[in-house]
């Protein structure tokens, strides 16, 4: 016998499942479809107005704000002794940052009046870094700091590594000089937190060769401009690190002191600062990487030390002797480091070791200041002992190495490089360029604007219309959409990059600890050195200064993207095994849509740090913006231009820093 079953009937929509249902099918349009139909339009479009309104520019050809910024540079050099805001500020502010940085010079790396040498010469050098490195860390610290500033001189380049040291303290002093207080302030009171961070984020935003060129308007080239751009640089950290030391002291700690009837000021000498100390020798650590990186890029402006010696080498293209000075900025970069890490874990490592050699430490340090003090003596004292002995053949023998290798790279590996160049450029760059400067500039500002409503909402689309403008105002509308192809491409490369190492580091506690030395010395490394094994592979060209931003900028999304993918919760990782998927099905599937907001502020920083080197990319073949930046310190005529080029790439940045952001947040939402 068959039953019927009569099925249950469908309860009736009601009012409100209507909206809800239709609400669910509007969201089913999501942002990376209404992105793809904006490219589509454009693609379109490009194809039926290609080559109209691109306003382009020659690179000898000058606009009216280039040439009124010219004009306003001349006149400002004309009334620089008669105009009271230079007589009486700009001009003394120099004249105190110049005698600070003369003052270490002749202390370390230049002649000193009558003096043939230093007041203190190499060997007195060598003795204060060995004294000062075990004296805030340990022996291990100080061998280290006396064999790398030994081998400096081996390197046949010991006034230049003072020059870059002396300049590098002096930036640091003047940072810390105010970063601290600064940092101190933000950390107790929320409001000055909030008026900072704006201002911060400008600062760490701008590239740094953008601080060059206004600051030589005011201070002229030279030390006074080299140490006050690397401070702007410099400070930030110092003062975001040791504001986040002060807010993170326990509260339970600051209200017990309250209790027993501490002043405000008795609460941050004796409670806030000791308990912040370690966090924000850190941050001193992070200014002082900061200011060597910057100090190397300040050569541009007449800055003294090994960043000239580089620059020299790489325009004359003569690797060995880059390499050399770039190997002498990497050793001066891990001393400086280490020294100042074991400063910061020196307390803790001194809790951890026998108490019976805790007590001979302090003989041991006077009798170590005892030996220094004579060092400096001799060093003061006698010729031998002043001027580095030798003639610097390690140095030569290391040059005449990586003149061997670059040879040698360039009869066997030529094949292979050239190759990977050909396919990057003509398949992704040369495409991506035509595309964005062959359109008319309306078109591509329109795609801007559009793109930065859909990915960061209203505020990020306005800023995006205000930026637009502004580079159509600057005059190198064209030129800036190259190095904005430049800028995205290599951005896509890091991205790829990171994606791959930061999973595989997510996922494997022990690759993260055998790749991350290796990125942290990737970003101890000032940008420089990074071009001089890349231009002895490729050559000069854009493809160069591409690989060499990637390598700069790849190690934070990898460690972003790491971060993120360790952050998704286990559990919801043993639930997705114990359904069945497998390894790639995890991670595609379940770690990175989990990681979204961390993939799209490792696109952000990766997008800011690969800007940052659009400058040193026109040192060797990036063209565009960067030319022009550089153009504009080597050609009085071209110093507008070069100074709009400045604005233009800091319009760039602004751009896609508020748009990644806010698609960071929104994905975090």
């Amino acid at each position: 016998m068959t039953v019927a079953i009569e099925k249950p009937e469908k309860p009736e929509k009601t009012a409100t499942a209507e909206p809800a249902a239709a609400a669910r099918g509007t969201r089913k349009v999501g942002r990376p479809v209404m992105a793809g139909a904006i490219v589509v339009v454009w693609l379109v479009l490009f194809a039926v107005l290609r080559g109209k309104e691109t306003l382009s520019l020659a690179a000898a050809d000058l606009t009216d704000l280039h040439r009124w910024l010219n004009d306003l540079n001349d006149s400002i050099g004309a009334n620089r002794n008669s105009n009271p805001l230079f007589l009486y500020f700009f001009n003394e502010i120099r004249l105190v940052i110049d005698n600070l940085v003369t003052f270490v010079q002749h202390l370390i790396s230049q002649p000193s009046g009558a003096r043939p040498v230093p007041q203190i010469g190499w060997l007195g050098v060598v003795g204060l870094a060995g004294y000062v490195s075990w004296a805030v860390g340990n022996w291990r610290v100080a061998l280290l700091a006396v064999a790398g500033f030994t081998f400096m001189g081996l390197q046949g380049l010991w006034q230049p590594s003072m020059d870059t040291l002396a300049l590098t303290l002096s930036a640091v002093f003047v940072a810390l000089l105010f970063a601290i207080p600064l940092g101190v302030w933000a950390g107790l009171s929320d409001r000055f937190n909030r008026i900072m961070t704006p201002f911060l984020d400008f600062m760490q935003t701008m590239p740094t060769f953008v601080y060059l060129a206004p600051l030589t308007l005011f201070f002229l080239i030279g030390g006074a401009s080299a140490t006050i751009a690397t401070v702007i640089y410099a400070a930030p950290p110092a003062i975001r690190i040791t504001a986040h030391a002060i807010r993170n002291v326990p509260a339970t700690t600051v209200e017990a002191a309250d209790s027993l009837g501490a002043t405000r000021r008795q609460s941050l000498q004796k409670v806030l600062l000791p308990m912040s100390k370690r966090t924000v020798v850190m941050g001193v650590n992070q200014t002082i990487m900061a200011a060597l990186a910057m100090v190397t890029i300040a050569a541009l402006i007449n800055a003294p030390g090994l960043g000239p010696v580089v620059i020299q080498a790489l325009q004359s293209l003569d690797v060995g002797t880059a390499f050399n000075a770039g190997l002498a900025i990497v050793v001066m970069a891990i001393v400086l480091d280490r020294v100042t890490t074991a400063a910061a874990a020196r307390e803790e490592n001194a809790r951890n070791t026998e108490h019976s050699f805790a007590k001979w430490r302090r003989p041991l340090l006077g009798a170590g200041a005892a030996v220094a003090v004579v060092l400096v003596y001799l060093s003061h004292t006698y010729v031998w002992a002043a001027d580095f002995p030798g003639d610097g053949t390690v140095g030569s023998h290391i040059a005449s190495a990586a003149d061997t290798a670059t040879n040698w790279a360039q009869d066997h590996l030529s094949g292979l490089t050239n190759a990977i160049r050909d396919v990057i450029t003509n398949g992704l760059l040369n495409p991506f360029q035509t595309l964005l400067t062959d359109s008319p500039w309306w078109l591509v500002g329109a795609v801007l604007v559009a793109l930065g409503v859909v990915l960061g909402g209203w505020k990020a689309g306005i800023t995006t219309a205000v930026c637009v403008g502004l580079l159509v105002g600057t005059g190198l509308w064209s030129d800036a959409m190259t190095t904005l192809a430049s800028t995205l491409v290599a951005t896509v490369l890091v991205m790829v990059l990171g994606i791959v190492f930061g999973v595989w580091m997510g996922r494997s506690v022990m690759v993260d600890r055998l790749i991350r030395p290796s990125l942290d010395a990737a970003q101890v490394m000032p940008p420089f050195v990074y071009l001089v094994p890349f231009l002895a592979l490729f050559g000069a060209s854009r493809f160069t200064a591409i690989v060499a931003a990637v390598v700069y900028g790849a190690p934070v999304a990898m460690k972003i993207i790491a971060d993120g993918i360790r952050a998704v919760p286990e559990t919801t990782v043993e639930a997705a095994t114990s359904a069945g998927c497998n390894t790639w099905q995890i991670i595609t599937k379940v770690q990175l849509p989990m990681s979204r907001s961390a993939l799209t502020l490792a696109t952000n920083q990766g997008l800011i740090y690969v800007l940052s080197m659009v400058v040193v990319g026109g040192l060797v073949g990036a063209g565009a913006l960067g030319y022009d930046v550089v153009a504009g310190f080597s050609q009085g005529e071209l110093y507008g231009k070069g100074l709009a080029a400045g604005l233009a790439i800091v319009l760039l940045g602004v751009m896609f820093d508020r748009i990644t952001q806010a698609a960071a947040r929104r994905a975090s939402a």
